[in-house]
């Protein structure tokens, strides 16, 4: 299992506490951007192996997330 990054490990507990799947997040960050994103993608960000700015705030954005966390 890959590690997270602070920023992961954020978007992973609001997951869970707001009741939603990475598969839900794929496909809002889909809907946010117009862009085409996927699950691989999302664990690239989440553990540090991609660096995609517009997709890491696309993610705060949806999940309420301050650019502090993360």
């Amino acid at each position: 299992m890959a590690q997270h990054t602070r920023f992961g490990k954020d978007v992973k507990k609001a997951l869970i506490e707001q009741g939603h799947t990475g598969a839900w997040l794929v496909g809002q960050v889909r809907e946010r951007t117009g862009m085409y994103f996927d699950d691989p993608y999302l664990s690239k960000l989440l553990s540090g192996k991609k660096q995609a700015p517009h997709f890491q705030e696309a993610i705060r954005q949806i999940l309420g997330l301050s650019p502090e966390q993360g």
